[in-house]
């Protein structure tokens, strides 16, 4: 309770509870117990709920209770506590002597995932791979200590919930039950996958005390299947959520999703942050967006069918985890309805792919025709108040109700039966709380009260009895809405166990409506926006025609977006060095590359005119930074460790995206980074790759190195202004254009003359620059800008502007630089 009220800001109570001690208390309105629940969940507490188990009239003593299920972060099985588009991952982890075992469960959909890493940088390949599902608790079988690094992304980064120690849940015993729920698809699992998935399987069982049936595909999968994405390049490339807000809109997911159900939003979501590198399963993904390109009229008809199917996976989940109302089977009944027509729509169409795909679609009849004929249309959210079940569903049920129902009727027609029997016309039945139902017969006529008649009350004028037929009656009338509720409670628990019996079946059918929901959504945004279908090229060529980025087209809808092409092989053209003004658009451009080959891999047509594309294993980003104080790294040591990362992970068959390496430092550290990062990555990588630099003096490795070659983000300078053309071109750009940037971005205009000035007297020779052997010097005369003002302090001023990156700066961010620069130069 004390813990309670402070999490959830309720109001601390107490009661007596012997020996002059009171005990703390805080509750909850019981119908709104969910949204607290959730509350407590999302802050990290794992919640028991606890119910009585026995039926209070014939417990002796206080009624028995017990914990019946506990909610953690990832044991969640509400629909109203989750993202309907976001699966809720619970994830193990098993150190093994040969790697680590994985292991991911959302036991919401019945979902199961198990790989086994081994080799070189396990726990980075770990990390990433956690960071891809980012989980929302893990279960481990050594101490966080053990995995530090690990153990603090994930508490820190993806605010996950960690049980570690957990020793108990990681063994053969385990291992035999996964063997016994999967059958063979365990079999194709390593033993530390098994660890892993047992250890899920046992949690599972302790959590929500029940079994695991309704956990019935396990997916094993290996390094080879997925394109990986670790989590600074799914940051940067904004796949799901934005850098800044964390918000959808923004992200590559917001332009792709047009899924009409929360199944398919989520399978839409798997595909974006688990490209394939298997061409033909890509190519299997293309045909089946492609048919719904090319017929409008049965991909509106089809969307328009899917849009009121509810969420038929974590419907099903509550359904075996007992945790299921009547309103939640009739959602089911109501979802399961539409199939039909969307089974007949599909068999209408002439694409052998989406005859193929979907011709074992399940209708589910059977299970429809159980729950419309059980369930009335608008049930109640209890289960213990009755009124659930159809009338003409069970004979019993309709006896009760009319009973309770038409208790008078009842009242009326044993009276007139009794009259008639009897031969006294005056006979009443009535009824106090005292003595129930009774037959009153006036003393004048009591001579003629049948034998059957047996005496209950006297009264002054009157005699009162009762009937075995009347106390029959008597106890089924007042007992009727007691047994009524608990016969249709019983009834409910045996249709909920019949449809739990048949989750693989509607298991399999919400995965097939969520797969033809994600394929009509890519074909919609397709059609929408002007994509093509990109060649998947064995060759490992990149060429695209026309490329657009996805995300940023729908951000100039008012304006024309400057399509650009790109071309990678692995001999000449294997490194663009990219040159161009701050803005003109070479973080834009390169990330619109990344999405396109990250598209393609995913099944998706792309924003282009033309475009093959070659099986990339990894996308590398290092693109941006800034400090980060809780942990003691610069910008600049940030930047190195990105930089470090993708040196020893890349591969010839990677893609990689540098933006600005080497800017955090001084001039001439920075270019010998910078130049040193592009031999290796070009002589000794050979990965595709994309280097954006202000350090026009690498342009010269074009001729030095084969493989390099120049590109340049073109702008046109007219007197003081600039217009950025966004087109990318062969060959070096020719000036910096840095302090006409400075001039867009507000800068006063006094500093930007200044820095002119500087800038004419550097390249004159008038004013000395930074040398190698010596970083600082003194400065003899003073500069007339200002009195104050010398040329140490000039040359500070023009390195700031230079560096700045006005693609992340913030209008709040500029002002805070220009006040700093204004109290350097003793302007306040």
């Amino acid at each position: 309770a004390l813990i309670a009220s402070r999490a959830l800001e309720i109001t601390l109570t107490s009661r007596d509870c012997g020996n002059g001690n009171r005990a703390a208390m805080c509750g909850v309105p019981f119908h709104k117990a969910d949204l607290y629940i959730g509350n407590l969940v999302e802050q990290g507490f794992k919640v028991a709920i606890c119910e009585q188990t026995e039926d209070p009239s014939q417990a002796v003593g206080l009624v028995k209770r017990e914990v019946i299920r506990e909610i953690t972060p990832g044991t969640v099985t509400d629909g109203e506590l989750l993202n309907g588009g976001k699966n809720n991952y619970l994830a193990a982890m098993y150190f093994a002597k040969n790697g680590i075992g994985l292991a991911f469960a959302d036991i919401s959909t019945g979902q199961v995932s198990a790989t086994h890493i081994y080799g070189d940088n396990v726990y980075n390949r770990a990390q990433t791979e956690l960071g891809i599902y980012t989980p929302r608790e893990l279960i481990t079988n050594i101490s966080k200590k053990d995995f530090a690094p690990i153990a603090d992304f994930l508490e820190n980064k993806v605010g996950c919930l960690i049980s570690d120690s957990r020793g108990d849940l990681f063994s053969l015993a385990e291992i035999a039950r996964v063997r016994e729920v999967f059958g063979d698809e365990a079999d194709s699992a390593s033993e530390a996958a098994l660890y892993a998935t047992g250890a899920i399987m046992g949690y599972i069982q302790q959590t929500q005390m029940c079994n695991t049936s309704f956990v019935k595909s396990l997916n094993v999968y290996t390094d080879g299947q997925y394109m990986q994405l670790d989590l600074n390049t799914r940051r940067n490339l904004e796949l799901t959520e934005t850098m800044r807000q964390k918000d959808k809109k923004g992200s590559l997911l917001w332009v792709l999703d047009k899924t009409k159900t929360a199944m398919g939003a989520r399978l839409l979501r798997s595909f974006i942050v688990k490209p394939l590198l298997n061409p033909a399963i890509i190519l299997s993904r293309q045909a089946s967006v492609g048919d719904f390109v090319s017929d409008t009229i049965l991909r509106g008809e089809l969307r328009e069918r899917l849009s009121p199917i509810l969420d038929l996976e974590r419907l099903m989940a509550k359904v075996v985890y007992q945790t299921a109302n009547a309103k939640d089977l009739k959602a089911i009944c109501q979802s399961i309805s539409l199939l039909p027509e969307i089974k007949a729509l599909i068999s209408s169409s002439n694409a052998q792919t989406v005859k193929g795909s979907y011709k074992d679609l399940d209708t589910l009849s059977d299970i429809h025709e159980l729950l419309d004929n059980a369930i009335i249309e608008n049930p109640p959210y209890s289960l213990r108040e009755g009124n659930m079940i159809r009338s003409g569903y069970n004979a019993d049920v309709d006896y009760l109700r009319s009973i309770h129902e038409n208790g008078k009727a009842w009242v009326d027609e044993i009276e007139a039966k009794e009259r008639e029997a009897s031969g006294i016309k005056t006979l009443k039945v009535g009824y106090n709380k005292v003595f129930g139902y009774y037959i009153e017969v006036t003393k004048s006529l009591i001579d003629q009260v049948p034998d059957r008649y047996i005496r209950k009350q006297t009264l002054s004028n009157c005699e009162r009895y009762i009937t075995e037929e009347l106390k029959d009656m008597e106890s089924t009338v007042l007992g009727a809405e007691d047994k009524l509720c608990a016969l249709e409670f019983s009834l409910f628990c045996e249709i909920r166990s019949a449809i739990a019996k048949e989750a693989p079946r509607i298991q399999a059918t919400a995965s097939a409506i969520a797969e033809l929901d994600v394929y009509l959504s890519l074909a919609e945004v397709a059609t929408k926006n002007n994509y093509v279908c990109p060649e998947i090229s064995l060759s490992g060529d990149v060429i695209i025609k026309d490329g657009r980025h996805p995300v940023v087209e729908k951000y100039v809808s008012d304006s024309y977006f400057v399509p650009n092409d790109t071309e990678f092989d692995s001999g000449k053209n294997r490194l663009m060095l990219i040159t161009g003004p701050n803005m003109a658009g070479k973080s834009t451009y390169m990330r619109q590359v990344a999405l396109i080959v990250l598209m393609a891999q995913m099944g998706s047509y792309v924003p282009a005119s033309e475009a093959k594309i070659g099986i990339v294993d990894r996308i590398f980003t290092r693109v941006g930074a800034s400090d980060d104080l809780a942990s003691g790294q610069s910008t600049f040591m940030l930047e190195m460790n990105e930089v470090a990362e993708i040196l020893k992970n890349a591969t010839k068959d990677s893609l990689i995206i540098y933006d600005e390496v080497g800017r955090g430092t001084s001039t001439y550290d920075g270019m010998s980074i910078a130049r040193a990062v592009v031999e290796y990555t070009n002589s000794k990588i050979k990965a595709k790759t994309m280097f954006a630099t202000h350090y026009h003096e690498l342009t010269s490795m074009e001729g030095e190195y084969e493989g390099i070659v120049n590109y340049n983000i073109t702008a046109k300078k007219k007197g003081d202004t600039i217009t950025f053309l966004r087109r990318v071109v062969r060959g070096a750009a020719d000036e910096s254009y840095g302090i006409e940037v400075a001039k867009l971005a507000g800068v006063p205009n006094e500093i930007v003359k200044r820095a002119k000035e500087i800038l004419s007297g550097i390249e004159s020779g008038e004013v000395a620059t930074e040398k190698p052997h010596r970083r600082e010097r003194e400065i003899e005369e003073p500069l007339d800008m200002i009195s104050m003002l010398y040329d140490s302090q000039a040359r500070e001023v023009v390195d700031k502007l230079r560096r700045l990156d006005i693609n992340v700066l913030t209008p709040i961010e500029a002002m805070n630089i220009i006040y700093d620069i204004k109290k350097e130069i003793g302007n306040e």
